[in-house]
């Protein structure tokens, strides 16, 4: 087997620290053959969809990407940016953001680049990338506050076989969660208020998360547990009692039981039960997507208003506002502890490694 490595790799050059974020992904483009493309991809991923390999091959290549991949467009379409999707904008402007942060601190030192989960950029370049700038210590931060074998695990499943193709293999730390993590819900904490202090607040919060099969939950995933201890801790921190928020799971996909309750069924039986405004917010997107924009902000609050809702609002994902770039450069910091990222430090190693090389050499 031939490893991949980097021609004429010129030893004893610094070696400077890297930081990744990732985040789901997105086609291309929202036509039927780009999300032909994106679906296969995300849909064939094992950690997605737990089932006998050869029946969901046969489901998802005889029906599913027969069917969804036009109707996913037109979806896309509603959304779509000049600059492309929403969820693409914002994880470059995380990215810039948190760069500008670290670069200020430790200058050129700490390289930060983005990649998508599925689609592109893809991990796989961003790595090409990072090893070509020479780094050595990485730090992987996957977008996901809460962990699910379906997001966090599948990342790694990624850098995993990735690097098993490779000659050389940072130093790595892996993020996989961070659902109490406290600069988080601080920064959701104000988000909300900001947006209340603007436009007033309804009768109920509802907080929505993006759902997964009711049977991970059962075989061991940590998600459900930590969507409503996120919650939990984001309810106290707002002072709100028990019957002022709800934690709802969205975007489930099949006939088979999902994670309950369901945000689209709630949001349609609430104005019945005197609920007659709301405000939801979504503590699982670290960015607005098709999910957040069409999803929640267009098709539940249809459903809402049309059961007898009078007000509804969408309080926008936390995308690059300075709290949340704060506190994801916090997170990434207190993930550097012990590692050398300074001008001195770096510049120490590289002349260790060529003393130790010029040596070797004259031997």
């Amino acid at each position: 087997m031939r490893y991949k490595g980097v021609e004429n790799f010129a030893h004893g050059q610094p070696e400077r620290l890297g930081v990744l974020i990732t985040n789901l992904g997105t086609p291309d483009e929202p036509t039927p053959g780009a999300l032909r493309r994106y679906l296969k991809e995300f849909l064939s991923d094992p950690r997605v969809v737990e089932v006998p390999r050869l029946l969901w091959w046969l489901i998802l290549n005889g029906v599913i990407l027969r069917i969804r991949p036009r109707r996913s467009a037109e979806a896309y379409r509603k959304v779509w940016k000049e600059d492309g999707s929403p969820l693409l904008i914002h994880t470059k402007n995380q990215c810039q953001a948190i760069s500008e942060r670290l670069h200020a601190k430790y200058g050129d030192h700490v390289v930060v680049r983005y990649a998508m989960r599925y689609g592109n950029p893809s991990i796989a370049s961003a790595l090409d990338d990072l090893q070509a700038q020479g780094v050595r210590r990485l730090v992987v931060l996957p977008l996901y506050p809460q962990y699910s074998a379906s997001t966090s695990a599948s990342t790694f499943d990624a850098l995993s076989r990735d690097y098993r193709q490779r000659r050389w293999l940072p130093d790595l730390r892996f993020i996989s969660h961070y659902p109490d993590y406290p600069p988080y819900i601080e920064a959701m904490a104000s988000q909300i208020e900001a947006f209340w202090a603007a436009n007033g607040r309804s009768n109920m919060l509802l907080l929505s998360y993006h759902g997964v099969p009711l049977k991970y939950l059962h075989r061991g995933d940590p998600y459900h547990c930590e969507c409503h201890k996120t919650s939990r801790l984001l309810a106290e921190r707002l002072g709100l009692g028990a019957d002022q928020y709800m934690t709802t799971f969205q975007s489930r996909f099949g006939r088979e039981p999902w994670l309950q309750p369901y945000t689209d069924e709630t949001l349609k039986s609430l104005p019945a039960k005197g609920v007659k405004s709301v405000d939801v917010f979504c503590p699982g997107f670290s960015a607005d997507c098709l999910e957040t924009i069409e999803e929640i902000d267009e098709e539940n609050r249809e459903y809402f208003l049309e059961a007898g809702g009078d007000s509804f609002a969408y309080i926008p994902a936390l995308n690059s506002e300075p709290a949340h770039i704060d506190a994801l450069v916090q997170l990434i910091e207190d993930n550097l502890s012990g590692w050398p990222v300074s001008a001195g430090e770096t510049e120490m190693l590289a002349q260790s490694l060529k003393s130790a090389l010029d040596r070797g050499a004259s031997q």
